[in-house]
């Protein structure tokens, strides 16, 4: 089993970076036991977080739900805050009500909408191209070589409105006080989506990777998303691995403000740093950028613990 320690050095993290995020959340990581190869595993990453003085994570998984893993991780290592959530994915579904009551009931803290089966995204499709594709596109992949890929998922009826399937996800999450978020959705979904989800009593709602390619979202629209009551994810993976500059997502958070955003990592993965220490990595990237330690606090700690405490 992969553990932690790893590839990456600590050497270039400030002690005042590693202030900054204690006590945070990284509410979107990647780790084992999955279908995909990950360089740690629940309980590993549960020591590393309290070892480093961070609160707790959302296991998130492409395919299966994380509830009952999370309760484990819990059980196994006190003082830790692990949650699970469910991706509305083919896996489970797609836009299934049944399995949104199930998540909500067995304690699921998020619903992710959908993401490697999204219409809007790619990168796992046979002609979706194959620069800097994420560790799931080889699955897709070999999955519509199986032809066991149903059609992409968009929450939009024909008529452009959201529809019924999605309308009743939507009111299961409110009604077990889960946080929304959009996924691998396009923006026109997106916007679409924090409206229909606000109208119906959702009030956890999150953008997620709102820099990520298939999302690649701009200041303004991410402001405005903001504006409609929704917080902004921006998750270190996607800067780290050159697939938005980091200019750019300063910029964003500068536009958005710091009370709308949310730092997580949406590491796991076997080429990339350790989970507690990539969240330090961005931390320091951040206060380099000009930052002050206050304002990536609220970032990493305040927002992420108002949306799951």
């Amino acid at each position: 089993m992969a553990t932690q320690a790893g590839t990456s050095s600590t050497a270039s993290i400030s002690d005042s970076a590693w202030q900054a995020i204690q006590g945070a959340y990284d509410l979107q990581v990647h780790v084992a036991p999955d279908v995909i190869e990950r360089r740690t595993d629940d309980v590993d990453l549960a020591k590393d977080f309290l070892a480093r003085g961070l609160r707790g994570f959302i296991l998130k998984s492409h395919y299966v739900p994380t509830a009952e893993r999370a309760k484990v991780v819990c059980r196994a290592i006190p003082g830790i805050a692990a949650y699970g959530a469910i991706t509305l994915n083919h896996s489970v579904g797609g836009l299934n009500p049944v399995a949104v009551e199930i998540a909500g009931r067995s304690g699921c803290k998020l619903v992710w909408m959908p993401t490697v089966d999204a219409a809007n995204e790619t990168a796992g499709r046979p002609d979706g191209g194959t620069e800097k594709l994420p560790f799931w596109a080889k699955i897709q992949r070999e999955l519509a070589a199986q032809g066991i890929a149903p059609p992409p998922i968009t929450v939009l009826d024909p008529g452009g409105g959201i529809c019924a399937a999605a309308r009743r996800c939507l009111d299961l999450i409110a009604k077990h006080g889960m946080i929304l978020a959009t996924g691998h959705l396009g923006r026109d979904e997106i916007f679409k989506l924090v409206e229909a989800a606000g109208a119906q009593g959702v009030r956890k709602i999150v953008v997620t990777h709102a820099e990520f390619p298939s999302q690649s979202l701009t200041a303004e629209e991410q402001r405005s998303l903001a504006e409609m009551g929704a917080i902004i994810e921006h998750c270190f993976t996607t800067t780290h691995t050159g697939k938005a500059p980091w200019e750019v997502l300063f910029a964003n958070v500068r536009k958005t403000g710091i009370g709308h955003c949310m730092l997580s990592t949406d590491l796991g993965q076997t080429i990339n740093p350790p989970v507690a220490e990539g969240l330090a990595m961005y931390a320091q990237r951040f206060l380099d950028a000009g930052f002050s330690p206050a304002e990536i606090h609220t970032m990493a700690v305040t927002n992420p613990s108002r949306l799951v405490e």
